[in-house]
């Protein structure tokens, strides 16, 4: 089972870049979208199709932002749309796959960066996620929740730590955060298969970051402890370019 997550910065922009394309050389079994920025009424599905996909939509009630999908070959048992809670569903930021043998996720966690409501919104939002992902890794021991966290784990997932320190998305109380969502029984994939530095997710589109590799890895595939003996293979694919973030992936036996 190959899992792909990507942030595709609008899904309707990145298949005018290309984004087709790419999935039909990739051949994925599990797309996770993320910040679709659309209703799935306002995209031609028909390509994806003819790729051997079907799709599945949480959208946000406000038009052209947020928003999660999935894209599989393999239908479904159930799919889940939202957390079920109308206080964390308008913005559609979660939504959940269940297959025979994997449950997959595909998550998009809310960026702090535009000020302190936010931020606020942002450490409330993670501490009811991490409560509703306890409950559905007793209901489903092979959870795989990818999507983009808006969090640098530790000073190796970020290209200047040093002065990013009181940046949202690397603070202390988010990447502790971070720290004690793993540890109750979660597995960052890509960094279960690679020690290496300089290896990140996203890039600001100012200042020719994306060119000088001064990035951010803010975007995993967690897979639950129980997945570990069928975990083969973690990466990132920062040369795909459809989105200022770039696709991570896992490989998992069946």
């Amino acid at each position: 089972m190959d899992v792909v997550s990507y942030n595709v910065n609008g899904i309707r922009a990145a298949i005018s870049k290309g984004l087709l394309n790419w999935m039909e050389t990739r051949q994925a079994d599990v797309y996770c979208f993320q910040e679709t920025k659309a209703e799935k009424s306002q995209v031609d599905l028909t390509p994806f199709e003819q790729l051997g996909y079907n799709s599945y939509w949480f959208s946000a009630q406000k038009k052209g932002y947020s928003g999660v999908a999935i894209f599989t070959k393999h239908k479904p048992l159930q799919i889940k749309y939202g957390f079920g809670v109308d206080e964390w569903d308008t913005e559609g930021r979660i939504i959940q796959a269940d297959f025979e043998s994997l449950s997959v996720i595909s998550v998009y966690i809310p960026s702090g960066t535009t000020g302190d409501v936010r931020q606020s919104f942002k450490m409330e939002w993670l501490n009811f996620f991490e409560s509703y992902i306890q409950l559905q890794q007793k209901k489903h021991p092979n959870l795989l929740v990818c999507g983009d966290y808006n969090i640098c784990h530790n000073a190796i997932d970020i290209h200047d730590p040093v002065g990013n320190k009181n940046s949202s998305g690397f603070l202390p109380e988010e990447r502790a955060w971070l720290t004690g969502f793993l540890n109750k029984g979660f597995i960052d994939t890509f960094r279960e298969f690679n020690s290496a530095p300089h290896q990140y997710s996203w890039w600001t589109f100012r200042a020719g970051a994306r060119g000088n590799n001064k990035g951010w890895r803010i975007d995993y595939c967690v897979a639950a402890v129980g997945l570990k003996n069928r975990l083969q293979a973690a990466g990132i694919e920062p040369q795909v370019m459809h989105s200022d973030h770039c696709p991570v992936w896992v490989k998992l036996t069946p």
